[in-house]
């Protein structure tokens, strides 16, 4: 009856690829010029994250023979959204108003949010990992700038990685 109630679609082995290409990301950030190219290199991250992700996800489904779009689904995504969709508009934002080396902390923190308000309708490790990327954003509002590469790759690669690897493990793919 729990299960019923939760988003068990959520992809580990999605998570161990999402990392993977973050901690490739953070390397290849780190040797942009400009904040321009450091921002692009990190959405281009985004967009590839969310790609993978979706198919995971969708593969999971298929596999499991569990629907996405279930109840516990659509108040997963309802969660998820916002959160996401406030750091689409404040990256801009911060970049326009020269803060761009704030956006570290504020990916982390906004991402951790959204896993961990949608992690209320998944699983119980989902929150957790999402609690962990909110530390992590606020220890880069603490650190000095030169520190975000390394926070990014600690959250959106190995905290990713690690996350994934119990989810594939103790959940199935």
């Amino acid at each position: 009856m729990e299960r019923a109630a939760t988003v068990t679609s959520v992809p580990g082995l999605g998570g161990i690829g999402m990392g993977v290409t973050a901690v490739a990301a953070a390397w290849i950030a780190s040797l942009q010029s400009s904040r321009a190219e450091w921002i692009s290199v990190w959405l281009a991250e985004a967009v590839l994250a969310l790609i993978i992700g979706g198919v995971a996800m969708i593969r999971k489904t298929e596999a499991t023979k569990t629907f996405v779009w279930t109840r516990a689904g659509k108040l997963f995504a309802r969660s998820f959204v916002p959160p996401i969709v406030a750091g689409m508009i404040l990256t801009p934002a911060f970049y326009h108003a020269n803060l761009a080396h704030l956006l570290p902390g504020l990916w982390l923190l906004l991402y951790g949010t959204a896993v961990t308000t949608a992690g209320a309708f998944s699983i119980r490790v989902v929150p957790i990992m999402g609690s962990c990327f909110m530390v992590l954003g606020a220890a880069a509002f603490l650190l000095p700038p030169s520190a975000g590469d390394w926070l990014m790759a600690v959250g959106f690669g190995f905290l990713q990685i690690g996350f994934g690897w119990l989810i594939a493990r103790r959940y199935g793919g």
